[in-house]
C-alpha cells in the first residue's frame, strides 16, 4: 500500500493512470486465417478450423495486419524492431476456442512512441494545453470471442475471434480523467484518420482498460494498482477513471489498503465493483508459438509503409494554423476528419487568401446542411470546386453575401456550380449606378431622421439606410457602390 499521510488535504494525492488501448485493425480477412472480418454476422458464421482450433489447422500470418501496425508505430514515433515473434498467452475462458491466444510478449514489433494531448482551454474555442503521453508497447495479437449473456445462459459468438487486434500499451503517464480521455480521443482521432481502423466503440473496434494508482503527491514509488474494466466508451472510460481515483483516495485516507484487483465499472450506476484478483504475466505462462516463425522486418518493407504514413491531425491543425491563417474554431472541425480537411484544401486549391472563407462555409453551412439530410460528406452534391466557385463570386461582387446564401442552398439540393444558379435565377448583383442613385436618394428622403444623425458625426446611422435599399433591389444591390453612393448623397 501507499504511505498514508496524516490528515491528509484534498490536494495531497495524485492518479497515476497507465492504458492498454486494443483497437481492431482494418483489414478484409483475420490475423491467421482467409476468414473474413466482420460485425453484424449471425453467430458463428466467420470461423474455420484454424479460429476454432481444430486438430490439424495451422495459422498463416496476414501480411496486411503487419502493415497496418507498422504504420501505427511509424505515425507514433515508435522503434520498429527488426525482429519480433509470436507467443502463446494461455488461459481457460470460453471467448477463447484454443484455450490459448497467439500474441507478442517479449518481442513486440513496435517499442516506445508517444501520442500527443490536448487538454481542453479556458473556453472551448481556444487551444488547450499539449503534451506528448509516453507509450511502452505496441504489439499484434489476434481477438477472442464474445460472450452474450442472457438471463440463464451464456452463448459464445465466435465471429470475433482471430481478428487482427493492435495492443496499444502506455506509460504510466497519465494523471486525471480528462488526460485519459484527450489521449482515447487523440489516439482514435490519428488512427481513423490513417485508415488503422475505424475505432467504432459500439462495435468493439476500439477497447480499453485503465491501470489506475494514487500516492502521495512528490512520491516516486507507485501505489498498487486496480484495473478497470467494461469501458465501452470515451466518455465511460474517463467517467470510470475519475471513480476510480475518488475510490482509492478515500480508502487510502481511511488507512485501507489498496487489493490489486480487476475491477469493473457500471455507467449506469456510477460505481466500480471487485471481479477478481489481478492476473501476473507468469499467470499465462507464454512460451513462443511453435506454429509461427519471426517475422523479419527489413529496411524496404519500412520505407515502403513510411512513404504512406500520413499527417499527423494536431501537425495538421499548426499547419493550417500558418498556412491558412484559419482560427481554431475551424481547425477544430476540419481536422478530426481527414476527408473533411482534405476536402477543405481542394476547395481553397492554390487560393489561401480564400481559405477562411471556405473553412466558414464548410463548419457552418456544409456540415449544417449535411446533418438536416442525413448523409455524409461521400453522399454530398457539393464538389470543392462549387465552394471555391462560391466564394470567388461573393469577393467579385457577382453576388452578395445574403444571396449567397441562397445560392448555397440550391447548390445543396442541385449539385449545380455556383455560376450556373446565378444565371439561371437571375441573381446578379445589380452595378448599374442610375438605378441605385434613385434607390438610395428614396431611402434618404422617407429617413430625414437618419440623415440629420449621420451629418452629426453618426457614422452607424447610415446603415439606416441600406436595409430599404436591398429590400427595393429583391437583395441584388452591391452593398460596397450603395455605401460610396449614400456616403456621397449625404455629403452634398
Amino acid at each position: 500500500m501507499s504511505s498514508v499521510v496524516q490528515n491528509p488535504s484534498s490536494t495531497d494525492f495524485e492518479a497515476v493512470i497507465g492504458l492498454e488501448v486494443h483497437v481492431q485493425l482494418r483489414t478484409r480477412s483475420k490475423m491467421f486465417t482467409r476468414v473474413p472480418t466482420g460485425f453484424g454476422e449471425p453467430p458463428n458464421t466467420l470461423t474455420d478450423p484454424v479460429i476454432l482450433g481444430l486438430p490439424g489447422a495451422l495459422p498463416v500470418m496476414n501480411r496486411e495486419a503487419l502493415d497496418k501496425i507498422i504504420t501505427t508505430g511509424l505515425l507514433l514515433g515508435c522503434t520498429i524492431a527488426p525482429v519480433c515473434k509470436w507467443d502463446r498467452k494461455n488461459y481457460f475462458y470460453p471467448d477463447s476456442p484454443k484455450n490459448y491466444q497467439i500474441s507478442q510478449y517479449d518481442q513486440p514489433i513496435c517499442v516506445g512512441g508517444s501520442v500527443e494531448i490536448e487538454l481542453p482551454g479556458p473556453s472551448r474555442n481556444i487551444m488547450g494545453a499539449h503534451r506528448q503521453v509516453q507509450l511502452t508497447r505496441i504489439h499484434l495479437e489476434e481477438d477472442v470471442g464474445k460472450l452474450n449473456h442472457f438471463a440463464a445462459d451464456s452463448l459464445v459468438d465466435y465471429n470475433r475471434a482471430g481478428t487482427p487486434l493492435m495492443e496499444i500499451v502506455t506509460e504510466p503517464d497519465l494523471h486525471s480523467a480528462d488526460e485519459v480521455f484527450a489521449f482515447l480521443t487523440a489516439l482514435r482521432t490519428a488512427l481513423v484518420a490513417a485508415g488503422i481502423s475505424e475505432c467504432d466503440m459500439e462495435k468493439g473496434q476500439l477497447r480499453c482498460d485503465a491501470n489506475i494508482s494514487v500516492r502521495p503527491v512528490g512520491a516516486t514509488k507507485l501505489g498498487t494498482k486496480v484495473e478497470l474494466k467494461n469501458l465501452n466508451s470515451i466518455s465511460g472510460v474517463r467517467d470510470g477513471v475519475a471513480y476510480e481515483i475518488k475510490r482509492q483516495t478515500a480508502a487510502v485516507r481511511r488507512g485501507e489498503s489498496i487489493i490489486q484487483e480487476t475491477r469493473r465499472f457500471d455507467p449506469e450506476v456510477g460505481s466500480s465493483t471487485s471481479m477478481r484478483s489481478k492476473e501476473m504475466a507468469h499467470d499465462y505462462r507464454y512460451f513462443p508459438d511453435p506454429d509461427l516463425m519471426p517475422v523479419k522486418v527489413d529496411e524496404a518493407w519500412l520505407a515502403r509503409l513510411r512513404a504512406l504514413v500520413p499527417e499527423l491531425p494536431f501537425d495538421k491543425q499548426r499547419r493550417f494554423f500558418e498556412q491558412y491563417q484559419l482560427p481554431y474554431t475551424i481547425t477544430s472541425v476540419l481536422v478530426p476528419d481527414r476527408a473533411l480537411s482534405d476536402w477543405f484544401e481542394q476547395a481553397v486549391g492554390g487560393m489561401p487568401a480564400r481559405a477562411q472563407a471556405v473553412g466558414n462555409w464548410i463548419a457552418n453551412d456544409l456540415l449544417r446542411e449535411l446533418a438536416a439530410a442525413g448523409q455524409t460528406l461521400a453522399d454530398c452534391r457539393i464538389k470543392p470546386a462549387h465552394i471555391a466557385g462560391l466564394v470567388a463570386a461573393v469577393e467579385s461582387g457577382v453576388i452578395s453575401s445574403s444571396i449567397a446564401k441562397e445560392v448555397f442552398v440550391e447548390m445543396f439540393a442541385t449539385g449545380d456550380a455556383a455560376d450556373v444558379i446565378i444565371e439561371r435565377k437571375g441573381l446578379k448583383q445589380s452595378t448599374d449606378t442610375g438605378e441605385l442613385e434613385k434607390w438610395c436618394a428614396e431611402a434618404i428622403a422617407a429617413n430625414p431622421r437618419s440623415v440629420a444623425d449621420f451629418k452629426s458625426g453618426n457614422e452607424k446611422a447610415i446603415n439606416a439606410f441600406k436595409g430599404g435599399i436591398m429590400k427595393a433591389s429583391k437583395g441584388k444591390a452591391n452593398p460596397k457602390l450603395v455605401d460610396e453612393i449614400l456616403r456621397r448623397l449625404l455629403s452634398a
